[in-house]
């Protein structure tokens, strides 16, 4: 192919041609079939072919979005990441297990967020690299379109990531208020909303920003409102189905998200967390701290609090410092804790590892013993010395609830 990038230019940027159009001049110049996609996957237009066509592009057009089992081939086949990460053309190979012919694909963004893809349907062969030049510079042309798509949502850029602070911070006490402006930058905020953040314990790269942008707008569990990076942590407002549990909904979508997030990019360490959900706009900055205090106790016990990920699951930790710190100031100690340590150090015997790994279980024998590595007969006759060495009645729920929160405090100190 001999094609000037002027040619190119005179084709692609008449200020009348509509998306659609756009697509089959594309398809023209390349001599194939286009499809253009959202972030999403949903399809934008298409050009037209003839009959020699694949049933990916078929069901694509048919259902309006790429098939969900072609995505995760490509996740699968290592295309995805691929995309997501170059500039460049990414050539895609036949995939016969989920139909999909030859293609060569590539991906429009503005810095790092996502906006859209180009679909070229090649038949046997690949494009040259002219052809992979040209095909990068009829994105740019792509882009033009999703932009100003993108634009008719969010009028400008800026103000709506301004808005989405002020909504965190707590700025805004009329609702009224908050309406009108969520109005101004086309943003829904009907229904229960909560707010996620995923935290980074590595430096954010780009990489880590486009995949993490990408994943958000990908999402069927929840639907994600808006989001933002705010150094290590990815912040999202998201809006869930009446329909749903909000608790198993949310531990559900931050599990798969950092998943995802892991597998792709080889993560190590990538934590997640959610605060509670409220119908009320005005009470998004509650949500927000919540989420941030999950993080911040789940740094300080991670072990305690490795699978805890939503605020209302904290139970005790919720308060655990603030009952450490009354105390303190009141100069409380518990004896039976302390006896029970004296007697372990002097016998290096194990009982107070035994009460609290006891009554983490829920008071069952079994459990606790599985736990231990140690015979349930062995168990109970710790239960006993314990009785015994601390003067401590185990059947006194009141006791037991007062020994588990001392165990923890204890470790505070």
């Amino acid at each position: 192919m001999t094609l000037h990038p002027d040619i190119l230019k005179d084709r692609l940027n008449e200020s009348h041609v509509s998306i659609e159009e756009l697509a089959d001049r594309i398809a023209d110049i390349f001599n194939c079939p286009i499809t253009i996609e959202d972030s999403n996957h949903s399809l934008i237009s298409y050009s037209r072919h003839s009959s020699n066509i694949d049933e990916v592009r078929v069901a694509t057009i048919i259902n309006r979005k790429v098939p969900d089992k072609v995505i995760n081939g490509l996740w699968k086949n290592g295309i995805m990441p691929r995309l997501l990460d170059s500039d460049e053309p990414v050539v895609i190979p036949k995939m016969e297990e989920t139909g999909l012919g030859n293609r060569v694909a590539i991906s429009i963004r503005k810095n790092n967020e996502i906006l859209g893809f180009i679909w070229a349907h090649v038949s046997d062969t690949t494009f040259t690299s002219e052809e992979n030049r040209l095909f990068k510079e009829a994105s740019l042309y792509v882009k033009k379109f999703l932009l100003q798509r993108r634009k008719r949502r969010r009028k400008s850029e800026e103000g709506y990531k301004d808005f989405f602070w002020q909504l965190l911070r707590g700025d805004f006490w009329d609702s009224d208020e908050i309406l009108q402006k969520a109005k101004q930058y086309n943003m829904n905020l009907e229904g229960n909303k909560a707010i996620v953040v995923i935290n980074f314990s590595d430096v954010v790269t780009e990489q880590m920003e486009k995949h993490a942008y990408y994943l958000s707008e990908t999402q069927v569990k929840v639907s994600v409102i808006t989001r933002l990076f705010d150094d290590d942590d990815f912040i999202m407002l998201v809006r869930l189905k009446d329909d749903e549990s909000p608790k198993q909904t949310l531990k559900e979508f931050i599990q798969q998200f950092m998943m995802k997030l892991t597998g792709q990019l080889q993560l190590q360490h990538v934590h997640g967390s959610a605060g509670m959900t409220y119908p009320s706009s005005q009470k998004i900055v509650h949500s927000y701290h919540q989420a941030t205090e999950v993080l911040r106790l789940k740094n300080k016990f991670p072990e305690k609090l490795a699978d805890v990920f939503l605020y209302e699951d904290l139970g005790v930790y919720q308060f655990i410092e603030r009952l450490n710190e009354f105390q303190k100031k009141n100069h409380y100690h518990n004896r039976q804790i302390e006896n029970l340590r004296r007697y372990d150090e002097a016998n290096h015997t194990f009982l107070l590892d035994t009460l609290e790994t006891y009554l983490k279980n829920d008071n069952n024998v079994y459990q606790a013993a599985k736990e231990m590595f140690i015979h349930p007969n062995t168990m109970n006759y710790r239960l006993k010395r314990i009785r015994e060495v601390g003067g401590i009645n185990l059947s006194d729920p009141n006791q037991k609830v007062s020994l588990f929160l001392d165990l923890i405090t204890d470790k505070l100190d």
